[in-house]
């Protein structure tokens, strides 16, 4: 079936929201005035139970349905990103150096106007808990929200969530079962060497030299140490040394992340890099101060929400417009949190041709809210029995 008539009927009071939400980007769990403006919508809803705060400064809605039922979690994200936005659009950023880069104003919106049809409606047994979460870009505000008891406070049996996708043309969806996004994890490395001058390498310890052999070989562990059809990136990112043309630093440092899809992957690479990275400075005498932060798990779709979460998104956009098995992204993504808590999905909604994910040109495409909207109600009415 189509999308739903109301959803169309509420497309651009759902597009105010979204264009006000994008004018006052805020950073990680500084979202204040985001989650106030949240709330309050909600409350305006007659939402029956509205719940700020958790994980810091997320917010839920709890919709009560005709009787007594299960629980089932919806998630948008609320936070921006550190960018100046180009986009040129007359609702873009008011503030300099922030930007809705990522679309989670249209995550917010869409998923506002849903809580919105069902607290009108109600047509289902049970609850939906509606989740506006901050901090998913680098913050882990998922991860906060569950340590918060968010799960067990609301009796969340499964939960989904949904992510904008520049290049999928709108009207469409796409999902997978298993890992959909990867594991994100990041390291900052120091190479402490012995300076001097740089017509006289061989009195010193040259980090710069060894830094560089390091960055070279850390791209075997893909290549060479993880199974060929098993995704492995590794990225330096930052490449730090050095203020003089004629001086050999002490020290030189580099950054960036590693990026997997499967566990054992992720434990091959850490123990690879570490040995790379000091087998290497060692055997040139030079010391490194090695730091590996395991951020993000991988965004495992499990395979019962999947199919239900395919069966939603073929009833609002037809089978041919659903894409059952894409390819896993190496992006990461916090909802994983709430995957590992309980059994879900998440899957891509389209934003059409547009500019890509975090670049300063970036836009949401309004077009899609409609289709976001109608998706989240007919997953909730098909879990929860209408």
């Amino acid at each position: 079936m189509p999308i739903l008539n109301r959803a169309a009927e509420l497309q651009d009071e759902v597009t105010e929201w979204r264009r006000h939400i994008h004018t006052h980007p805020e950073l990680l769990y500084a979202v204040e005035e985001t989650a106030a403006f949240v709330a309050e919508k909600l409350k305006s809803f007659g939402v029956d139970e509205v719940v700020t705060g958790i994980g810091r400064t997320g917010v839920v809605g709890l919709i009560r349905g005709r009787g007594p039922g299960r629980t089932v979690g919806l998630r948008a994200d609320m936070d921006a990103l550190p960018l100046t936005e180009i986009s040129g659009k007359p609702w873009a950023s008011l503030t300099p150096g922030k930007m809705h880069a990522c679309g989670h104003d249209g995550h917010t919106a869409m998923l506002l106007g849903a809580a919105k049809y069902l607290a009108e409606t109600r047509n289902f047994d049970g609850n939906v808990a509606v989740i506006f979460q901050p901090a998913e870009e680098g913050g882990a505000g998922g991860d906060a929200m569950v340590k918060d008891g968010m799960m067990e406070r609301f009796a969340i049996a499964e939960v989904y969530g949904m992510h904008n996708l520049p290049g999928l043309p709108v009207g469409q969806f796409a999902i997978r079962k298993g890992p959909i996004m990867a594991a994100t994890d990041e390291f900052t490395v120091t190479i402490k060497g012995r300076g001097g001058h740089a017509a006289l390498p061989h009195k010193t310890i040259d980090p710069i030299a060894i830094g560089a052999q390091i960055v070279t070989n850390l791209q075997l562990i893909a290549s060479r140490s993880a199974d060929p059809l098993k995704s492995v990136v590794v990225t330096v990112t930052k490449f730090n040394a050095g203020n003089a043309y004629n001086v050999i630093p002490d020290n030189a440092g580099f950054a960036g992340t590693v990026r997997t899809l499967d566990p054992e992957i992720r434990d091959l690479a850490e123990r690879r890099f570490k040995q790379i990275v000091t087998g290497i400075a060692a055997s040139h005498d030079a010391d490194a101060d090695i730091q590996f932060q395991r951020n993000y798990p991988v965004t495992f779709n499990h395979a019962d929400e999947t199919e239900h979460a395919l069966a939603a998104a073929r009833d609002i956009a037809g089978t041919a417009n659903v894409v059952a098995d894409v390819d896993p992204m190496m992006g990461g993504e916090d909802f994983s949190y709430m995957l590992n808590a309980r059994p879900g999905a998440f899957i891509f909604v389209g934003n059409g041709d547009t500019a890509g994910l975090h670049n300063a040109a970036y836009d949401f495409n309004d077009d899609a809210i409609a289709h976001g909207v109608s998706y989240w109600v007919r997953l909730a009415e098909q879990r929860l029995g209408a």
